[in-house]
């Protein structure tokens, strides 16, 4: 009976899997850790407060900004934000352990790359949206100061882009650091995938360490950036709630500092799976996923250089 039933095509069936449904749990709870960090779910009540209720819910940016020090809004964010990266670990591992077993055949290979297309595709709209704000703004800005203030408050405040209150950031500086550092972490990721293509897995090896460090430092520049941003806000500068400009560009640049991690995390993952033995010249379709998934941010990087940083600076 077991000959009668035998696998007689090329896709692999998965086994039952906790994953998919952990993962849509994880993303609900760092998606309500998100809301609650930067706009909070209750207001604070001084007359009667629920203090387990503000403590947790009332706006985790508060605690950052220093304006209240006790607050927790920022618990969930990181719970959320570790279970993510947990689920993210074991279905790795356990993807990872599908290839090894032989399991992905040409066809799931296919369809692996196939998936990874379509995921880095729907990333680009999702930039798509952020872009279009930011240019929306910045081309027809003038447009909106002949609303009607019923509509539009403080219409006439859109007549400069950016708000001539607003100090920018010298994109001649850290952000031009930050392009650098991506531009050179594109050419690691590049010689790490074509060093294990000719079987030099040292050259391998070195190439992705490096673009770890790379993801890293940018990271860190982000960061200082932000505190440089957030320490002139009260100046002329402008931060996440100043204005329309700080609410764009900190949606664009946050969000794709957050692919940076990401990518980062993504990198370590395929490091650690080659510093163990794993990926061969012949079958090496995660680190040639990570790489892709590289070079898709260093290309938004660019853009959102040229465009937010220099031409509507």
């Amino acid at each position: 009976m077991a000959g009668a039933h035998a696998v007689e095509h090329d896709y692999h069936l998965v086994p039952p899997s906790p994953w998919p449904f952990l993962s849509g749990v994880a993303c609900l709870v760092w998606g309500l850790g998100m809301v609650v960090f930067f706009t909070g779910l209750v207001d604070r009540n001084p007359a009667s407060p629920d203090v387990m209720t503000e403590f947790f819910f009332a706006r985790g940016l508060d605690t950052i900004q220093g304006r209240d020090a006790s607050n927790g809004g920022w618990i969930i964010l990181l719970l959320g934000s570790l279970f993510a990266a947990y689920v993210m670990y074991r279905w790795w591992r356990d993807v990872a352990k599908e290839s090894v077993q032989g399991d992905h055949t040409p066809v799931v290979d296919i369809g692996l790359r196939y998936g990874m297309i379509l995921f880095i595709m729907q990333e680009v709209m999702f930039f798509v949206g952020w872009f279009w704000m930011f240019f929306e703004i910045g081309l027809f800005h003038k447009v909106r100061t002949g609303w009607n203030t019923d509509i539009l408050e403080n219409a006439e405040g859109y007549g400069n882009w950016p708000p001539p209150d607003v100090t920018t950031i010298d994109p001649w500086h850290l952000p031009l650091m930050n392009t650098l550092v991506l531009l050179l972490s594109g050419t690691t990721v590049t010689w790490a995938h074509h060093a294990l293509i000719n079987g030099n897995r040292k050259g391998a090896k070195w190439g992705l360490g490096l673009t770890i460090l790379l993801g890293i430092f940018f990271t860190l520049l982000q960061g200082i950036e932000y505190v440089h941003a957030f320490d002139y806000r009260e100046d002329g500068a402008f931060w996440l709630s100043t204005n329309v400009y700080g609410s764009a560009f900190f949606l664009a640049t946050g969000f794709h500092g957050l692919h940076v991690v990401i990518g980062t995390i993504f990198l370590l993952a395929i490091w650690l799976r080659l510093m163990n033995g794993g990926l061969k010249p012949e079958k090496h379709f995660g680190l040639e996923a990570a790489a892709w998934y590289w070079h898709f941010v260093d290309v938004v990087w660019l853009f959102l250089f040229a465009f937010v940083y220099v031409v509507f600076q």
